[in-house]
């Protein structure tokens, strides 16, 4: 048995369409009901997941497969192999601040909100800089609004949500889009079976593609 993890949503309702053009069958992941498992082929099973627990079934072996977003595989993933980019779920990483600011202006003890403290950190020693990184779980945008931030780091689709609440994008931080992941044994010990589901996902994004 193969077991995938699978990110609940926007990935999910993709992930599930890609492998439906694969000839795996996924009618019992449209009719879900309270189901927490579903086989989609010959010894092939789907779980659904928050996005940061794909992360920890894959790491600690009990799904031999995950399907996330690099932003989650940025800010927890350790133990696996990235395996393919699926190339859907196109967004980005972005340093956001009020517009008409200046966030690299001066010299001044600088504060930056975000759901992601790992991948805000890493990106500021990257460039040398030493700020305070505040968590937020909720909506960010309100942090440099209320005061609380002097920019924020957070998922950036098409902008929007940015301009609506009087904020830009400063600098791009990094690309994401959703990759596959495998656990470290299970490329091993299950090679065959995992070879052939990556062939033939990878061919469905080819197609898609051409």
């Amino acid at each position: 048995m193969v077991r995938i993890a699978l990110t609940k949503g926007r990935i999910e309702n993709k992930a599930v369409e890609i492998l439906e053009h694969a000839n795996y069958n996924c009618a019992e992941l449209h009719d879900k009901g309270r189901r927490l498992f579903f086989n989609i082929g010959n010894d092939v099973e789907v779980v659904l997941a928050k996005a940061p627990d794909v992360i920890t079934y894959v790491e600690h072996g009990v799904c031999d497969i995950g399907i996330v977003g690099k932003d989650t595989i940025m800010e927890n993933g350790k133990d696996f192999y990235e395996m393919l980019d699926l190339n859907f779920g196109k967004c980005r990483f972005a340093l956001a601040a009020k517009k008409g600011t200046d966030f690299f202006e001066g010299y001044s003890h600088k504060i930056v909100a975000s759901k992601y403290p790992r991948v805000t950190k890493e990106y500021f020693m990257s460039l040398g800089m030493d700020v305070e990184v505040v968590k937020i779980d909720g909506s960010v945008e309100l942090a440099p609004l209320l005061g609380l931030s002097d920019a924020i780091v957070d998922i950036v689709e098409t902008g929007s949500t940015l301009k609506e609440n009087g904020l830009e994008v400063v600098r791009d931080i990094a690309p994401i889009t959703a990759r596959l992941i495998v656990n470290t044994a299970s490329i091993k010990l299950k090679k065959a079976e995992i070879d052939e589901i990556i062939d033939r996902i990878s061919a469905q994004i080819a197609r898609e593609e051409s």
